[in-house]
């Protein structure tokens, strides 16, 4: 599923209109209906509906819903939030049908505030039709009173927006100041950027996406590169297929290389979360000194202890780790590597000795790399960065408010100009390939906001890498289930309580759905 922004919806629309001959007024029908369409698919005709409109095509999607409904018998008002006089075009066409058909509806002024307080009151279903895709900048008034009145019944009453939360930016996700906290968003044609980032993920609630006669060729048809949204049916066909007649050499082995005196941890999970993933085998390359806790911790791996100084992988390491790497079809470097005197050599020393393994990077290993881009770009294999937003903003050289202004651009330029694949981790995971294209993940919860997450995260892309998936069915499949299994598993232990080992027994309940 592709997603779209402001101008792009706009294209689409006036291709729709201009070229295929598809009125604005028929395309605002459509859209009425398909907003009906999901409310009585939930609620009976006994409810009670306020239908909250702006004077603008968002408005006119309003007054279609609210006419349908009056025409199916709801308890409906129609509360007109701008000046009639102010209406043109399409919503002027739908709203003089509504007032000719003298259908309930009630003008915004001083004297009906409190009326419409008492309506929000009694309403089973508050309908958000107020602004729409155009919102840029702080909302005028009464926007943001309406809105602030909506809002205190956010989680007590249901609140559905038209195509996407009024005072939520469609691009960016950004809100100034006040936007409506949606229970559930319904949009049209493909869901829009800003529902993943910035504000947006906390304002859309559930969305849909729905038809209203704009066919999806159209991207073709203007030339629209657009960014997909990871579904399901896009995950199964991504996550590497199992050979039933297969054994350990088949599955692919995969070298974990991290760990220091102080992160013993974090390379055990991206060992254990690569194993049940589907590796056949898997090697973890710590400094010898953590060895004997590594090892009693996590029997299930084969270990290949290095030399170190001081807790950390020493100088010569990467020569003696040399002889060993052909039988790697995937390496992971970074978990618990930590940074350390030398540590810029030592990676530069461990790049130029590797060959052609997909080679996946994260925590420490990033920040040990950010000055030798250039060789990174040179190597002849796969190369794959997992950085979180701090570690991202060293990459770039800006901060980490900066990059989640612009998840999108930053990751797909970063992506393109050093050749690397990128999984930008966030509330929503952006990934970007070298060839431009761009996957947003529509899941993730807080109970991935805990330390050793994003290392289960990298054994699982590595583990996928070895078993033959190429790096973007790698990081579309292992970033959504890596969500998903912290999603799940929030249901039984909360929030609070998903740990990474949790994480990595969440991994192996979805595989056995989506891996079947």
């Amino acid at each position: 599923m592709l997603l779209a922004g402001q101008r792009e919806m706009q294209l689409m629309d006036q291709y729709t209109m201009d070229v295929l001959g598809l009125p604005g007024v028929v395309l605002m029908e459509n859209a009425g209906a398909r907003i009906v369409e999901e409310i009585v698919a939930s609620f009976g005709v006994n409810s009670h509906v306020l239908v909250l409109a702006g004077g603008g095509n968002n408005g006119g999607d309003g007054f279609v819903v609210a006419r349908r409904l009056c025409d199916l018998g709801f308890d409906l008002l129609l509360c007109l939030v701008v000046p009639p006089e102010r209406m043109k075009g399409d919503a002027k066409i739908h709203f003089d049908v509504y007032k000719n058909r003298q259908l309930p509806f009630v003008y915004l002024n001083e004297h009906t505030l409190e009326r419409v307080r008492s309506e929000m009151n009694q309403a089973d279903v508050l309908v958000d039709a107020l602004l729409g895709t155009g919102v840029c900048g702080p909302l005028r008034e009464p926007f943001g009173s309406i809105i602030s009145m909506m809002n205190e019944y956010a989680g007590k009453k249901v609140i559905i927006s038209i195509d996407i939360p009024s005072g939520v930016n469609s691009d960016s996700g950004r809100v100034e100041g006040i936007a409506v906290k949606a229970t559930k968003t319904v949009t049209f044609v493909f869901p829009k950027r800003g529902f993943f980032l910035q504000d947006g993920p906390r304002y859309v609630g559930e969305w849909k996406a729905v038809d209203i006669s704009v066919p999806s060729s159209i991207v073709k048809d203007l030339g629209l590169t657009l960014p997909q949204v990871i579904t399901e049916t896009l995950v199964t066909d991504s996550v590497p297929k199992r050979a039933k007649h297969g054994h350990k050499g088949t599955f692919g082995h995969v070298l974990v290389l991290g760990g220091s005196k102080f992160y013993v941890g974090a390379p055990i999970f991206s060992a254990k979360a690569a194993l049940h993933s589907g590796s056949g085998l898997v090697t973890l390359a710590v400094p010898e000194s953590i060895y004997p806790m590594a090892a009693a911790q996590n029997p299930e791996s084969l270990y290949l202890p290095l030399p170190d100084a001081n807790g950390h992988f020493s100088e010569e390491s990467v020569s003696l780790l040399q002889p060993s790497l052909e039988q790697f079809k995937c390496i992971a470097v970074g978990p618990g590597i930590s940074r350390f005197p030398g540590g810029e050599v030592w990676m530069k020393s461990l790049l130029t000795t590797l060959t052609t393994q997909p080679l996946v990077v994260d925590a420490d290993a990033l920040y040990l790399l950010r000055n030798e881009l250039e060789m990174v770009r040179q190597y002849k294999g796969n190369v794959i960065f997992t950085p979180h937003p701090g570690e991202m903003a060293r990459l770039v050289n800006k901060t980490a408010k900066e990059v989640e202004e612009d998840r999108i651009g930053i990751a797909k330029t970063f992506a393109k100009e050093h050749g690397v694949y990128l999984l930008l981790k966030g509330h929503r995971s952006v990934i970007a390939s070298p060839d431009g294209d761009v996957y947003i993940n529509p899941h993730g919860h807080d109970a991935l906001g805990k330390g050793g997450s994003g290392d289960v995260l990298t054994g699982m892309i590595a583990s996928f890498l070895g078993q033959g998936a190429s790096p973007i069915k790698a990081l579309v499949a292992a970033s959504y289930i890596h969500a998903r299994a912290g999603e799940e598993k929030a249901r039984v232990f909360s929030s609070y309580g998903v740990g990474p080992l949790d994480l990595v027994d969440g991994i192996r309940e979805q595989l056995r759905v989506i891996g079947k």
